[in-house]
This record gives C-alpha cells, sequence and structure tokens, in this order.
C-alpha cells in the first residue's frame, strides 16, 4: 500500500546496543555523585508510586499522581507542597477486588493513571480504582474531586502493571490502554461526547501492544489539514513468522476530524495507519526492536516537531548470530495517502467528513491497518550508541552558543538511577555528563523539562536544575569542554578557551612544610578524558620517579622533602576537544620547606638566693630533660586571591592571608619516637601491680585445692597444722596388692619366667621407712588378735593350686 501525505515531524532515536564493540560506547567526560549535586526532593509518607505527572509553567506548578492521592507542588522547589487530594478505594471494592485472585494489600488500590488538562480550573484524573477503572475532574481553586465517577474502561488500564498512554486535545481524551480486566483487548480510543471512536477488535491492528508514547501534532490552518494524534508502542510481528514472539516498534496515526463510518467501521477509526520504526545499523547487522519512550521537541526554530526516541533490543537478539544488538534511528517523513485525512481536496470533491467515505474504501483500510513502507532514520544512522548503559527516558532541549551553533542536548536516564548528558558535535555524540540520581540505583521512571529545569521523578520525586553548574567551577575550560547547557556561562563550542579569563593565574595555594616530611598537592581535575600534568619551575615532573607520585591518577605526592623542593607546582589539564588539545591551568600551590632546628637538652639551671636563706632554682624557657619534644607550629595557608610571587624561586617573601582552613598531609619525622614517657611509666606500674596481684590469687587457691607438687604440699602442711586432716590407713591395701604382685612373680618362676616387675599404680609413694614399712606375717597375725570379731576380714580358704574351666574337657 502507497504511504499517505508527509507528517509534519521526524523520528529521531536513541539506542543501546548490548555487546558491541567499545566505540558505541562514550565515556562521560564528568562524573557527578549522588552527593555531590544539589537535588531537590519530594515524598510524602505513606504515598508511593509517583507515575502521573503534569507540568503548568503558566501557574508553575506540577502536578503529581501518586497511588491514592493528587499532589500540587511548587515547580521552582518540589518540596512545598501546596495541595493535596485523596482518592482511596472502599473496602467493599477491595473485597471483590480480592475475591477476582487480586492482592488486596498492593492491586486492590487506586493508582492514578491519568492527569491531563480539561480546562482552565479542573484536571480530568483516572484511576485503577481496585481493578474497576473510573474517572473524576479535579477541581483547581479548591482542589477536591467533583464525583463526576465516570467510567474508566478504555480511558484508564485495569492492572496498574499495563501499559498505557493518554494525550488531551480539545477537551478529549485520546488514549491507548486495555478494555478488559484480563488485559488481552488492547484498545487506542477517544473519549467524546458526541463521537466517541476505538480501534477494531483484530490481531491485524492491534497484537499485544506496549504503549508508550502519545502526541498531537497541529497542522497549518492556512492548507487545511486537519490535526494528527500519533501512538507510540511496541507489539508483536504479525507480517513476520518467528520461533519466538518478535517484537516490532510501531508509530500509528488517528486523525482528530475522523467521525468512523456511515456502515463499516461504524464508531471505529477510518483513518487508523500504522507503520514500522526501523532501528539498525546496516554496517553492523544489528536491530533494535523494543521502543522504551518517545521525546516530542519543538523549538522555535524548527519547522517540523523532531521526535527522539530510546530503543533497546529484545532480550534474547544478543545469542543470536549477528543479532547482538541494535543502535538506534533518527527519523524520516512519513508518507501517508491523501485520502486518509479529510483535507482541503476531499472537500473539495464532497467529502467533508468519513461517514460520506465509500464501503470500498473502508473496508481496504479496515483489512490492510499497516503500511508497506517504514519510518526509516534521519542519515539512517543512530545519534547514540551505549553498550554498559540500559535506557529508560529522554528529554531533549535546544541551546545555542556563542559561535551561533546550535545543539540538540539530550538527557537520557538509565535504569540505574543516573543522567547523562549527551550532544551532537560534527556527527559525533558526547556524553558530557554523568549525574548520579538515586543513591540506591533505583531506575529513573520519568523525566520531564521544563524551560529551565529537567524534573526527575523516581520512587520519590526529584528535581535538578541544569541551568546552573553542580558544584561552582573554577576554571572556564571546564565550562567550554562540559557544561554546555549551563546557559549562564561562557558556552564556546568550538574549544577555543582565550575568551575564558584564567583565575587560576591570579590565586594559588601556599603551604609551609618541615624537612624530611611528606607533602600531598591536590588537584581538582573532573574531567575523565583529560590528562593530569604537573610543573614545577616550568618544567613538568616525571611522577614515575621515587621522588614522587600520584594519588588518584591527579594529586601529587612528595616524598622526603627538602630546601630544593621549595617552589611553584601547577597541575594542568591536558584534553582533546575536536582535534585541538586544551592545556589549562587548574591548580597553582606554592610550597615552602622549612628546616626545623634541633633543640639540645637544656642542663640544671643554677640556684639563686633569695631571702629567709632559701635557694630556688631558676625556671628554665626551653624543653627540659624527660618531658616530651616540643614542636613549633607550623602555618598553613589556603588559597586566597593574591598577587603571585615576582620570584619564583624565592616564595618565602610573598605574605599570604588565609581564608579558608585547609587539610594537609601529616608530617613524617624521622626522630626515634619515645614510647615511654611519665605519663606511660605510671601506666605501666599499675599494670605490673595489677598482675603480681592476680599471680598472688592463683598462686593462694592452688595451694589451698592442693594443686601443687609433693614439696609444697609439705610446706603446706607445716603452715596449715592445725587444718590438717588425718591420713587415711591404706596399708591393708598396699599388703594385699604387694602378695598378689608376689605371688605373680613366684608364679612365674615356677614355669621358667622372668619375675616381672610391679606395676605403677600411678601414685606417689614415699621411701620405705619404719612407719610405712610393710609389716610380717606375725605382725599382721597379732593385729588381727587384737581386732574385735565383727571387725576381722572374712578369708576363705581354698587349697586349690590351679583352676581352670576347660580342666574338664581335658
Amino acid at each position: 500500500m502507497r504511504m499517505c501525505v508527509p507528517a509534519r515531524g521526524l523520528l529521531t532515536a536513541l539506542a543501546v546496543v548490548f555487546g558491541t564493540a567499545v566505540a558505541f560506547a562514550p565515556v562521560p567526560r564528568i562524573t557527578w555523585e549522588h552527593q555531590e549535586v544539589p537535588l531537590v526532593q519530594f515524598h510524602e509518607p505513606g504515598i508511593f508510586n509517583y507515575s502521573a505527572l503534569l507540568l503548568s509553567e503558566d501557574k508553575d506548578t506540577l502536578y503529581v499522581g501518586a497511588r491514592e492521592a493528587v499532589f500540587a507542588l511548587n515547580a521552582h522547589n518540589i518540596s512545598k507542597k501546596l495541595h493535596e487530594a485523596y482518592w482511596k478505594v472502599s473496602e467493599d471494592k477491595k473485597a471483590k477486588c480480592a475475591e477476582k485472585g487480586k492482592s488486596k494489600q498492593t492491586e486492590c488500590l487506586n493508582y492514578i493513571r491519568v492527569l491531563q488538562p480539561l480546562s482552565a480550573g479542573a484536571l480530568y484524573v483516572c484511576g485503577t480504582n481496585a481493578f474497576q477503572p473510573a474517572c473524576d475532574h479535579l477541581s483547581l481553586t479548591s482542589f477536591q474531586f467533583l464525583g463526576k465517577n465516570e467510567d474508566g474502561k478504555g480511558r484508564c488500564p485495569f492492572d496498574p502493571a499495563q501499559s498505557y498512554t493518554s494525550v488531551m486535545v480539545d477537551g478529549e481524551l485520546y488514549s491507548g490502554t486495555s478494555y478488559n480486566f484480563l488485559g488481552s483487548e488492547p484498545i487506542i480510543s477517544r473519549n467524546s461526547s458526541h463521537s466517541p471512536l476505538r480501534t477494531e477488535y483484530a490481531i491485524p491492528w492491534l497484537n499485544e501492544p506496549s504503549f508508550v508514547f502519545s502526541d498531537v501534532i497541529r497542522e497549518s490552518l492556512d492548507n487545511g489539514e486537519d490535526d494528527r494524534v500519533y501512538f507510540f508502542f511496541t507489539e508483536v510481528s504479525v507480517e513476520y513468522e518467528f520461533v519466538f514472539k518478535l517484537l516490532i516498534p510501531r508509530v500509528a496515526r488517528v486523525c482528530k476530524g475522523d467521525q468512523g463510518g456511515l456502515r463499516t467501521l461504524q464508531k471505529k477509526w477510518t483513518s487508523f495507519l500504522k507503520a514500522r520504526l526501523i532501528c539498525s545499523r546496516p554496517e553492523s547487522n544489528l536491530v533494535f526492536n523494543v521502543l522504551r519512550d518517545v521525546f516530542v521537541l519543538r523549538a522555535p526554530g524548527l519547522k517540523e516537531p523532531v521526535f527522539y526516541g530510546v530503543f533497546t533490543p529484545q532480550l534474547w537478539c544478543d545469542v543470536l548470530p549477528g543479532q547482538e544488538g541494535c543502535p538506534g534511528w533518527h527519523g524520516i517523513s512519513i508518507v501517508w495517502d491523501s485520502r486518509c485525512c479529510i483535507n482541503r481536496e476531499a472537500r473539495a470533491a464532497n467529502l467533508s467528513s468519513s461517514l460520506n467515505l465509500p464501503d470500498k474504501t473502508l473496508q481496504f483500510v479496515k483489512d490492510h491497518p499497516l503500511m508497506d513502507d517504514s519510518v526509516t532514520p534521519v542519515d539512517n544512522r543512530p545519534r547514540l550508541v551505549k553498550t554498559d548503559a540500559n535506557y529508560t527516558q529522554i528529554v531533549v532541549d535546544r541551546t545555542q552558543a556563542l559561535d551561533g551553533t546550535v545543539y540538540d542536548v539530550m538527557f537520557v536516564s538509565t535504569d540505574r538511577g543516573a543522567l547523562h548528558k549527551a550532544i551532537n558535535l560534527e556527527n559525533d555524540v558526547h556524553i558530557i555528563e554523568e549525574t548520579q540520581l538515586f543513591q540506591d540505583f533505583e531506575p529513573v521512571q520519568t523525566l520531564l523539562l521544563s524551560s529551565k529545569k529537567v524534573k526527575v521523578f523516581g520512587p520519590s520525586c526529584l528535581s535538578l536544575s541544569v541551568e546552573g553548574c553542580p558544584t561552582p567551577r573554577r576554571t572556564c575550560l571546564r565550562v567550554t569542554c562540559a557544561r554546555l547547557f549551563c546557559r549562564g556561562l561562557i558556552q564556546e563550542m568550538s574549544g577555543d578557551t582565550s575568551a575564558c579569563p584564567d583565575k587560576v593565574k591570579e590565586s594559588y595555594r601556599q603551604h609551609f612544610f618541615k624537612r624530611g616530611g611528606t607533602a600531598e598537592l591536590k588537584c581538582s581535575q573532573k574531567s575523565n578524558l583529560a590528562r593530569v600534568v604537573w610543573k614545577f619551575r616550568d618544567s613538568v615532573l616525571k611522577v614515575e620517579s621515587p621522588k614522587y607520585s600520584l594519588v588518584g591518577r591527579k594529586n601529587l605526592l612528595i616524598f622526603d622533602l627538602s630546601e630544593g623542593d621549595s617552589g611553584v607546582y601547577q597541575c594542568l589539564s591536558e584534553e582533546r576537544v575536536r582535534n585541538k588539545t586544551i592545556l589549562q591551568v587548574v591548580a597553582k600551590h606554592v610550597l615552602e620547606v622549612k628546616v626545623v632546628p634541633r633543640t639540645p637538652a637544656a642542663s640544671a639551671p643554677p640556684a639563686t638566693r633569695t631571702e629567709g636563706g632559701r635557694i630556688t632554682p631558676k625556671m628554665s624557657l626551653g624543653p627540659t630533660q624527660g618531658s616530651p619534644p616540643q614542636t613549633p607550629a607550623v602555618r598553613v595557608s589556603t588559597p586566597s586571591a593574591v598577587s603571585p610571587p615576582s620570584h619564583p624561586a624565592a616564595p618565602t617573601s610573598t605574605s599570604c592571608e588565609p581564608k579558608i582552613v585547609i587539610n594537609t598531609v601529616p608530617q613524617v619525622h624521622s626522630e626515634k619516637t619515645m614510647y615511654l614517657k611519665s605519663s606511660d611509666n605510671r601506666l605501666f606500674m599499675s599494670l605490673c601491680l595489677l598482675f603480681f596481684v592476680l599471680f598472688l590469687c592463683l598462686l593462694t587457691y592452688n595451694c589451698y585445692k592442693g594443686y601443687l607438687p609433693g614439696q609444697c604440699l609439705k610446706f603446706r602442711s607445716a603452715v596449715f597444722l592445725g587444718k590438717k586432716k588425718p591420713a587415711l590407713d591404706f596399708s591393708d591395701c598396699e599388703q594385699s596388692g604387694k602378695e598378689t604382685l608376689v605371688e605373680q612373680g613366684s608364679f612365674s618362676q615356677q614355669n621358667g619366667g622372668q619375675p616381672k616387675p610391679a606395676l605403677d599404680t600411678g601414685y606417689e609413694t614415699e621411701q620405705d621407712t619404719m612407719a610405712s614399712r610393710v609389716p610380717t606375717d606375725r605382725e599382721d597375725s597379732q593385729r588381727m588378735d587384737e581386732l574385735p570379731g565383727r571387725d576381722k576380714p572374712f578369708d576363705v580358704k581354698c587349697e586349690l593350686q590351679f583352676a581352670d574351666s576347660d580342666a574338664d574337657g581335658d
């Protein structure tokens, strides 16, 4: 089918590549961390999902639609809340939603999805309303809902996770969403009181689309063309058969004056046509087929609006040969058939309305909604291809440099909470700045651009100003190379820094160090593409030598300072800009090394006699022996706007008044450190006394318990004689043991064996004395006779010499 009349717009793309060459991944020149950026944040306790945004430039108000709430914020400072209105779901609707298998805590709530201006004093608001979408009017005067309770089917999605898009055109809402509870019936509709229209429920029209963006393009009143509304989405391919569901980016168009057909396509679009968006790099055989976001650039110098898009490849594309990724598309004029919309020529042919179109024409439109031709990018190449980032949102602004050149500055957000600022320079895109917006690396969900600020919104609202710089700049080079969007600063895009005043020449930092110490000279160079060069007395320093070292690839560390190290040090930034090498002084340091004389130990002062005959020693002003060495105070000055010394070799003659205290590197002294001083001796003696007391306590406890050698036990018995317990008499046991050993010995001798030594019982025995001698048989018998009858041991006499359990068997 032939394409229709040209649409007054160009389609431009910004794409992401995975697995491609490093040449496609420009490095951000400057990186700003989260704590370095002046962000303004708004967050209401208990409110989440700030997704629907509407910026009113004339009222300086930002309207935010969240979960069950709508807020009005000050556009200049979004932390200031102006108004708030709540739209909660009743418990009855929550119960019915939960009965359908949805979560009562997360899904059965009212998520605001549509927030559009209805009139000068009202907003049109739609929410999911616990899977029963509804719409209402919000009065801007009282900031309360008017209770219209309109049916939101076809205007707002049922599920908060479903894709949607909407735009208000002359009081009529154009929306793309799902029409049923399951989300299986996609629809592009127009909510109108006199002629509501929708798409045909057929796969050739919409096949599982994911809606991204919609906007209206106004036509000139002189040529009689009708206004057009464009819808951007990604859907499953209907023209190709593939193993997987192949996704295709699309752009669809409907006419504002469409009224449907008389018999065919009743209450359906008669002007609905869609075309494929091409995102490819033919020489690399790469294709991007998933559309993420679209932005319309309207500028006074543009004859037609320009569309910018963000593309990513399908997840499985990188596993196919030759399908690692895909660059983006820039845009091309879309040609539509002149009979698609009612224009001046159609009116001249008595076709004043779509109701007058013949059925044969409408039947062809119904059966063939897809255009044969595709929308190709401008110059057939992408603007920016990044390998290590997944872009999500984009906004574009047009700025003019001092040389009169106009540039489109692109602000692209990532799924890691970063914002890239990119610019096209000589057919090559440079990422001049990277700003980390969210500390927790949360994805950026929405970007809004006002005339002065970029509004960045995620889980909580954030506002970032791009009119000024994040931090004060000290050199014009940074403005020239990086801050291309700081409108209040010099923006010489050609890389010529001759017009930049070198303020570094007018100020410097002065430091004083002692001989033998270590000094660190800082250089605040933020560019990731520049190389730091240090000069001393107009000579480039060799940082590879043992004398010098670079800390963090920019700060200079000087070891073993001497008088020869005194002088002026310069930190220079060397960077290539547009085939030019720019060498700019970033910081200056004046270093002076002082020699600290060693003071000898003072001798005992002579005594003087005073009245009364007392002798008083003279007080000495120097350090005395035994006292810690006194270090003279070292004065450190900070950057000050003073004239540099006329003779750099003699910086000691310069007077520099300190204004800001800066930190210097601690001095490294070669003197030996005295570890035991007067205060340390007292601490050491206290520790020794504590350990001695603990030792005495431990010794006393072991002596009392008897956990000591035999000699110590005798000493304890002599000391604690009164508390000694009578020793137990084990003579009978010892006698029985010895008799057993003797019998075993005699038995072994009778059998011709050698006598075995007595077994060691493990008990300590003393020497055999009269007190511990084993009694003889006579003494034993006498002792037994003396015992009473009841105390005599029971003895069984046995005359068996040998007892063997196997005797009977033998």
